[in-house]
């Protein structure tokens, strides 16, 4: 490794660290630091990547006998941060595009919610996914046909609709789960679903042996919003070999944020990211391949400012 690499990447940690602490304190640097003996985290629909992370999560935090975690089904992004907001929960999984609406007040959020970030965690890809053998070969062959476009209160439902509106298309629109979703894809119930997630997804791939499916590039409408929308979306690609695969397909990414009201305490927070730094590799696997958590990823959480408590321990763990 270059000698200068280390220097750099402190470098690159600490700017990231000094914004975050100054937008941090404005959303509650006088929060309680007394001890917390149990948490409440909102996680996802039964089934889902969120409730499999949360539910591993919050096992392992009980297991550290340093925290109670416990674990909160719900609709996924929206309804988690509204659970946040009105303090039913103490802690949040989301897709940074709601959760930077909820900060800023746009879009779903008529006004701005306290919301903290402690991490960046992964990378969500979105699957536009159609039969192999149906009409839907690209983006613009979805109008007026019958697609799924998430649950209702999940940060799907948001994403597909900006990427639909981008592209100017219009579609029959489905508000399903991931299972739902598919079964009715088998069936032929639908033409087309869109599905956020880790890659593989084990569900879609379950799929894919039974039914040939297309994956259809969404890298055209990506680049667009992410000029509209900032960094809250980046380009990805399905990897050759993924469900099946035979070359790689281009689409857009959306970043996973662990959340936090601003009055969860300090050595509370730092506890959770201590155990989460630890275990990221086994926690992962079960949304995501391939994935890892470093901290100038983990701190890259745009217009969402960092908790305190997350701020403190990065700086202490990392300079």
């Amino acid at each position: 490794m270059p000698a200068t690499t280390a220097p750099r990447r402190r470098t690159v940690l600490a700017a990231a660290l000094a914004a975050a602490v100054t937008a941090g304190c404005s959303a509650g640097c006088s929060a309680g630091e007394g001890p917390a003996r149990s948490l409440r985290l909102a996680t996802g629909p039964e089934g889902g990547p969120y409730n499999a992370f949360g539910r591993s999560f919050t096992e392992t935090v009980t297991a550290s006998g340093r925290l109670t975690l416990t674990p909160v089904s719900s609709a996924a992004s929206v309804d988690n941060l509204q659970q946040l907001a009105d303090g039913s929960v103490d802690l949040a999984l989301t897709t940074a595009d709601v959760a930077e609406d909820a900060v800023l007040g746009h879009d779903t959020f008529d006004h701005s919610l306290g919301v903290t970030a402690l991490a960046r965690v992964y990378v969500n890809y979105l699957h536009l996914l159609a039969p192999a053998d149906g009409p839907v070969r690209e983006l613009a062959d979805l109008a007026g046909r019958r697609v799924a476009t998430g649950a209702v209160g999940s940060g799907l439902q948001v994403t597909a609709a900006r990427l639909l509106r981008q592209a100017g298309i219009g579609v029959r629109q489905q508000s399903l789960g991931l299972a739902d979703s598919l079964a009715a894809l088998r069936s032929g119930a639908l033409d087309a679903v869109f599905w956020s997630g880790g890659v593989p997804t084990s569900a879609v791939s379950a799929l894919a042996r039974e039914l040939p499916l297309r994956f259809v590039p969404l890298d055209a409408v990506a680049a667009q919003l992410r000029e509209r929308y900032g960094p809250v979306y980046t380009g990805v690609t399905l990897p050759a070999g993924a469900y099946g695969l035979a070359g790689p397909v281009a689409t857009l990414g959306v970043g996973n944020y662990l959340t936090a009201r601003p009055g969860v305490p300090e050595d509370a927070v730092r506890q959770l990211l201590g155990i989460l730094f630890d275990r990221w590799a086994t926690l992962l696997r079960s949304v995501t391949a391939g994935a890892r958590l470093e901290p100038r990823f983990a701190v890259s959480t745009g217009a969402v400012p960092l908790h305190p408590g997350a701020a403190a321990y990065y700086r202490s763990v990392y300079g």
